[in-house]
């Protein structure tokens, strides 16, 4: 990969963005317009996306993740802990797996910009403890 990410992709946001019938889709439409790509994700994300997309929409979700918009960013075994001890302190909302990884990619990366439609969720999370994500698109 070459630029850094300056901006994170979440799984709410991509379904939104390849369903029109979405009631998110418009504004994550617009939003991606706006954005610097590409946006970074994980696999957990992929594996949430293509877990949640009806069949139908697998072909325009391959086509997106091809066409530079997003980078897959690795996460191994060394991230096993930030990402356990990330799931323990908001176990109360619970934190799935796909969002421990983004909030520790945040961190590790320093990237602050979030593209979801999880509100609730990345309202709550903090990067390093104390640093707030700046969510796109805008709660409407």
């Amino acid at each position: 990969m070459g630029d850094k990410p300056l901006g994170l992709i979440d799984t709410g946001a991509i379904l939104a963005f390849l369903d029109d019938r979405d009631r998110w889709h418009q504004a994550c439409v617009e939003a991606l317009e706006r954005l610097p790509l590409p946006l970074a994700t994980s696999t957990a994300v992929l594996a949430e996306l293509f877990h949640l997309l009806q069949r139908s929409h697998f072909d325009a979700a391959w086509t997106f993740l091809r066409s530079g918009a997003v980078t897959v960013l690795p996460t191994g075994d060394e991230d096993l802990p930030d990402l356990e001890m990330l799931m323990e302190r908001y176990k109360d909302r619970p934190m799935d797996f796909a969002d421990a990884t983004l909030v520790h990619l945040a961190r590790r990366e320093n990237v602050v910009t979030i593209f979801t439609i999880d509100h609730d969720d990345f309202e709550t999370y903090r990067i390093e403890g104390k640093r707030r994500f700046r969510i796109v698109p805008s709660r409407s």
